[in-house]
């Protein structure tokens, strides 16, 4: 039995440059990754920002490929020390920030293939939760990951695990996108029979409209609701004589007709803040920003978490009940209709589209009797019931695929890492 050594006897640790003011202008400025590049297995390379790294930081901060990086901090156990291989995605020099931890394989003991497994195995087993400490922000620090107490195995049977693990999982990884590529057909359905529900009238583009659709009166959303904003996020504000700890809701929490409320976080305000951004059942929720084909997505708040807040990114409408239904709108959101609507009026900088509630009180709401907004709702429920029994299954199928790709991961790893000690 091999006897167990610090992880900094296979692995070089080092933890990313800090960002300053001072880096942000420069003559080498460089693209770095932070902790928001880096899922669990997989680079997010959408939004990678510049800072100025000299010649000596190149060389020290530098990324090759085969490094592994891994997220030190987040303010979630359940995330900390998610990571990733850098495989080169990127020309030119890249460098990272202290947001990571760069593990980089000796090469006379460690396989940079085994190592980048070994890190998906530390954190679905908890092995870099465990060592984390803080409160509202939990650190692994690279100190305590330099020290954790690992037993590696030969190199080449690290070889062989990580050519059974790069086959295996990768089995897996084809059905879990095929399983997905069919969740994506059925979202595709699912819109345009909401928007087969509202008639082809509604396939015109918006800027065509005028005062009303076939029969019906096509009046701004402001007339017929309230249109509220959310609370700005300000650590350093202060809540006053009278502060409340309560939840709120953000954009990750607002999708397509429906809410994720997995994560909720929570903020301290004034009360008189969390009176005015607090949410009522019936109102619909509508993103401010993101990808320009998500803006405006809406979904139903009904009220089973009280109180709840939404923060600034997210419009809380409030409709007119004798006027307006809150389904129906939130149906009409997903219409093709809706979407050119906010596509056309969106301000738009690199990569990210957003709204205000300006013009989300200009949009124009084909205003039918509440009878006949009821009647549409239900044909759209009726017809997606289906799907939604559908996706459900083909979620749950997901899920299990990713429950039994983490123990293969688990035990083939462990099969020779016969322990791992987090007793600093």
């Amino acid at each position: 039995m091999r006897t167990p050594r610090p992880l900094r006897a296979f692995v070089e640790v080092v933890l990313g440059r800090q960002r300053s003011p001072q880096h942000e202008t420069g003559q080498f400025m460089v693209p770095y990754l932070r902790a928001a590049n880096v899922k669990d297995g997989e680079l997010d390379l959408s939004d990678v920002k510049f800072m100025n790294f000299g010649p000596a930081e190149q060389r020290l901060f530098g990324l090759r490929p085969g490094d592994v990086l891994v997220t030190e901090g987040s303010g979630s156990l359940a995330t900390v020390g998610a990571s990733a291989t850098w495989a080169g995605d990127m020309s030119g020099t890249v460098c990272f920030q202290n947001t990571l931890i760069r593990l980089r394989p000796r090469s006379e003991a460690t396989d940079q293939r085994f190592l980048a497994w070994w890190a998906r195995y530390a954190f679905a087993a908890g092995v870099f939760a465990r060592i984390a400490s803080g409160a509202n922000i939990f650190h692994i620090s690279a100190d305590r990951v330099r020290a954790l107490q690992v037993t590696f195995p030969r190199l080449a049977d690290q070889r062989a695990i990580a050519n059974f693990l790069d086959t295996e999982t990768s089995r897996i990884e084809t059905l879990i996108n095929k399983k997905r590529q069919v969740v994506s057909l059925l979202d595709e359905r699912e819109a345009s029979v909401v928007t087969h529900a509202f008639g082809d009238q509604l396939r015109r583009r918006s800027s065509d409209l005028t005062k009303g659709i076939g029969d019906a009166m096509t009046p701004p959303l402001g007339r017929v609701a309230l249109v509220q904003s959310g609370l700005t996020l300000d650590a350093a504000r202060d809540p006053g004589d009278s502060p409340v700890t309560l939840p709120y809701l953000r954009v990750a929490n607002v999708q397509a007709g429906r809410l994720d409320l997995a994560e909720l976080k929570e903020v301290t305000v004034s009360s008189r803040m969390a009176a005015r951004c607090q949410l009522r059942p019936g109102d619909v929720l509508m993103t401010e920003g993101g990808d320009v084909d998500k803006l405006g997505r809406g979904a139903v708040w009904p009220g089973e978490i009280e109180p709840c807040l939404h923060q600034n990114h997210i419009f809380a409408v409030r409709p007119d009940r004798e006027k307006l239904r809150s389904d129906y709108l939130s149906a009409l959101l997903q219409t093709s209709y809706a979407k050119s609507y906010f596509e056309m009026t969106a301000t738009k900088t690199t990569g990210i589209a957003s709204t205000s509630a300006s013009k989300i009180a200009a949009f124009r709401v084909p205003l039918l009797p509440v009878a006949e907004q009821k009647s549409i709702v239900q044909q759209i429920k009726s017809a997606n019931g289906r799907l939604d029994n559908l996706r459900s299954r083909l979620t749950a199928q997901i899920e299990l695929l990713r429950e039994h790709r983490s123990a293969l991961i688990t035990a083939a790893v462990t099969s020779q890492l016969t322990q791992v000690r987090t007793d600093l």
